[in-house]
């Protein structure tokens, strides 16, 4: 069995294909050169390459008793919840594209260490937000996406891709997001609305706040 990589082992591998001035060159086969990718080539270079962190920095909620989850929800983002139930909370996003969430769990969780119950009740939620966000006539797809790299509380993301609009497909939706006309309120409230009854409709739990 082949020994695995260290991070010191990986970072020498990427260093030793960097230029003088320790930058990688653009891949311009890769997202680059995608007819998706939102900005033009000429004069883009990828910026000079960091040396190894001693460690992966703490994020936020790292120790439990200091997670957001431990005190009451801030009534702005209360405001905020398409639904829920005892144990999910569904917040909509003020975002740039027709629709965008955050589902996380009530409890302290990250995605890794789910209870078992509960990770199975993840993967059915997602399907059914996805579904409802498909259903909106401005959304052409619905992306799903968990970083991490901030927050210890799982808080995995939906991002309703703006129908037809072909260049902000994949995995360049989120740069061309940043760039996008602000979405009206009453508009970005209504599409969230639709989610926060269909979830209601089909697993239960309580509809928008907004509604109540």
């Amino acid at each position: 069995m082949s020994q695995l990589e260290t991070a010191e082992e990986f970072h020498a591998r990427v260093a030793a294909a960097t230029d003088d001035e320790g930058r990688l060159p653009v891949a311009i086969e890769a997202m680059p050169g995608w007819d998706i990718f939102p900005f033009e080539l000429d004069g883009l270079r990828v910026k000079p390459l960091e040396p190894l962190a001693d460690a992966e920095p703490p994020r936020e909620g790292e120790d439990p008793a200091d997670c957001f989850c431990q005190h009451p929800m801030p009534p702005e983002r209360a405001a905020r919840v398409a639904w829920r139930n005892e144990r999910w909370l569904l917040v909509a996003l003020d975002m740039k594209l027709p629709v965008s969430f955050i589902l996380r769990p009530v409890q302290h969780y990250d995605l890794a260490d789910l209870p078992v119950e509960m990770a199975a009740e993840l993967g059915v939620l997602m399907v059914r937000v996805t579904a409802a966000i498909e259903e909106l006539p401005s959304v052409g797809r619905c992306h799903v996406g968990r970083y991490g790299d901030g927050g210890a509380h799982a808080h995995p993301f939906f991002f309703g891709r703006p129908a037809r609009m072909l260049q902000l497909r994949g995995s360049c939706l989120l740069d061309w997001e940043e760039n996008l006309p602000a979405v009206p309120e009453d508009v970005r409230l209504a599409n969230a609305g639709h989610v926060g009854r269909r979830l209601l409709e089909r697993v239960g739990g309580e509809g928008p706040a907004w509604e109540a």
